[in-house]
């Protein structure tokens, strides 16, 4: 079933969707989708500071635009009350004069279309490198959105406690976010949260098997296992 947000540019709006996004990460579904881009294109501009899971949404939804896009197909999103906010491509003005037109024809001859490497762009790309090897600088490593479930002993564990112990865990890299409870069944629920990890940094494996069902965590906590793990 679709979700259905009315005119997120005004204040009751940006309210309903900033309490939707407290305890998720995106639209639908456990990754970036179609839904993400479309709410995102209503609205006229980021959200402020008060809504706080909008904004933080926001800024991710636009990071992933600008670097490696969107390709969920998602479930199915509608936004009333508003339109897309579009924006305008500037067009250079019309010249009626044949000089102008075989310049611009030139200028057509010159464009690679299929976005391929000229030998001048190789060669720059290559001393860039070797520039960077030589300074012993470490290329920006990238990071991760991870959905993870954490699974309780029994119905008698304090759910609050094992949350307050999973986030107490600190590493240079990890960052926690959203979290809900999931009913299991016979009375059980499992923690399921989001962390964003640096690549390079953090590796979900050690962090499970050496921190999250280490003691004194595990305690309050059985097994954890990733729901969705994706590049930001």
């Amino acid at each position: 079933m679709a979700v259905a947000f009315q005119n997120v540019n005004s204040e009751s709006g940006l309210k309903k969707l900033d309490d939707f996004l407290l305890t998720r990460s995106y639209i639908s579904g456990y990754q970036a989708s179609k839904d993400d881009i479309t709410v995102y294109s209503y609205l006229a501009k980021p959200p402020s500071a008060e809504y706080v899971n909008a904004l933080r949404w926001y800024k991710h939804i636009d990071a992933l635009l600008r670097i490696s896009g969107v390709s969920g197909e998602g479930a199915g999103v509608i936004v009333e009350g508003s339109a897309p906010i579009t924006e305008a491509v500037a067009t250079p003005p019309a010249d009626d004069s044949k000089a102008s037109a075989a310049e611009d024809d030139d200028d057509d001859d010159d464009v690679d279309l299929f976005g391929e490497e000229t030998e001048e762009e190789k060669k720059a790309a290559e001393e860039r490198a070797a520039a960077l090897k030589a300074s012993g600088k470490k290329k920006e490593s990238g990071k991760s959105s991870v959905l993870m479930d954490v699974k309780p002993w029994d119905d008698e564990t304090d759910m609050k406690k094992l949350e307050e112990a999973v986030r107490s865990v600190t590493m240079e890299g990890l960052t926690f976010g959203a979290s809900k409870l999931v009913p299991v069944g016979y009375g059980i629920k499992k923690l399921q949260i989001m962390l964003t990890i640096v690549d390079d940094l953090v590796s979900v494996d050690d962090l499970i098997e050496n921190y999250l069902t280490v003691e004194p965590i595990n305690e309050y906590v059985q097994s954890c296992d990733i729901v969705a793990f994706n590049k930001i």
